[in-house]
């Protein structure tokens, strides 16, 4: 039996149907890209909420027997005030500052600044205001926090004015060591763990581990947006672009070939920007801030053997006061009376 099966012709689409066809995928796909970046920029300043009970309960300089101080100093610009601890060493004629990275306490620094005052440093640990123990309050990566880093060198002076500056800083905290440093003759030498080469990097590396998409589909969206939710952009925030200013005052740049957080490729650049006195140390197996953890032992006795060299052996850097005066950069910040959160 043979059944004769209709020819059905479906109809064309007229070019109206195509247009709106055409828009509402446009529209579906502008959607998705707004939803992301906004999703990015959310939870980049996201304020810090404490999960659980247990994460009020941290190590302290007294677990370790350090004569600490609980201090609290004000930022270069700012209501608030930060939180840190200071050790003082008898006689010391350096004092170290040292902070961690994003969202980051200054307990998890204690090993490191507990190494650094048995060695004879004065030591002012801190952590950056909404990052650590207070919690509620909105963040950024790097472009408020410059002020409470500027506080501390103001405050490290303070207690020790004829004390010789130097920084360790980790992840977001050696970012912005790095731009604040720049800005500030008072530090002659400074320690990066870690250190982001860009906020756009920073943000770009994470993108492209967490949805495996390229960064450019969402770059104009998310510099948009957290300019109206945070008042910044990513150019502001540019540690590659202030670290040739540190030179003449040495850099010792650290970072894990295995980081996951922030992309290995930063330490070369930042490397290639800095001016000497410069080291670069890479680690294959560390993960982000992990260094000190592959072998605390080499870690800690190339962190003081590097302070021992330039704060405590040789002479202090050529004064860079002339130098900040041309720096147009600079100079266009003390006319226009600016505010370091700005580190542009």
């Amino acid at each position: 039996m043979i059944i004769n099966v209709p020819n059905r012709r479906f109809p064309r689409p007229s070019l109206k149907q195509i247009v709106f066809g055409g828009l509402s995928g446009g529209i579906g796909v502008l959607g998705i890209i707004f939803a992301v970046a906004l999703f990015i920029v959310e939870t980049l300043i996201r304020p810090k909420r404490l999960t659980n009970f247990i994460e009020q309960y941290t190590f302290s300089p007294f677990e370790l027997d350090l004569p600490a101080e609980e201090v609290a100093f004000a930022p270069l610009y700012g209501e608030h005030l930060v939180s840190g601890w200071y050790m003082s060493y008898p006689q010391a004629t350096t004092t170290i500052i040292v902070c961690p990275g994003y969202r980051g306490r200054r307990s998890d620094v204690l090993g490191t600044c507990a190494q650094l005052w048995r060695a004879g440093h004065n030591v002012l640990s801190f952590e950056y205001y909404g990052h650590g123990s207070v919690v509620g309050k909105p963040i950024t990566l790097g472009y408020r926090e410059i002020n409470d880093f500027m506080g501390a060198i103001e405050y490290a002076k303070k207690r020790a004015p004829q004390a010789r500056l130097g920084v360790v800083g980790y992840s977001m905290g050696a970012a912005v060591a790095i731009m604040a440093v720049a800005r500030s003759k008072e530090v002659e030498a400074i320690v990066a763990d870690s250190a982001f080469a860009t906020h756009k990097s920073a943000v770009a590396y994470a993108v492209r581990r967490t949805l495996h998409m390229p960064f450019i589909i969402f770059d104009w969206t998310t510099d948009f947006l957290l300019w109206l939710r945070a008042g910044y952009r990513f150019h502001q925030v540019e540690p590659l672009r202030d670290i040739g200013r540190i030179a003449p005052r040495p850099i010792l740049i650290i970072h894990g070939l295995k980081d996951t957080v922030v992309d290995p490729k930063d330490a070369s650049l930042l490397y290639e920007a800095a001016g000497d006195p410069k080291e670069l140390w890479l680690l294959p197996n560390a993960e982000h801030c992990g260094a000190y953890f592959e072998d605390r032992a080499v870690y800690v006795n190339k962190m003081i053997e590097f302070f021992d060299l330039y704060l405590k052996k040789s002479r202090p850097p050529i004064d860079l006061q002339p130098r900040k005066a041309e720096d147009p950069a600079i100079g266009a910040e003390k006319k226009s009376g600016s505010s370091f959160s700005e580190a542009s």
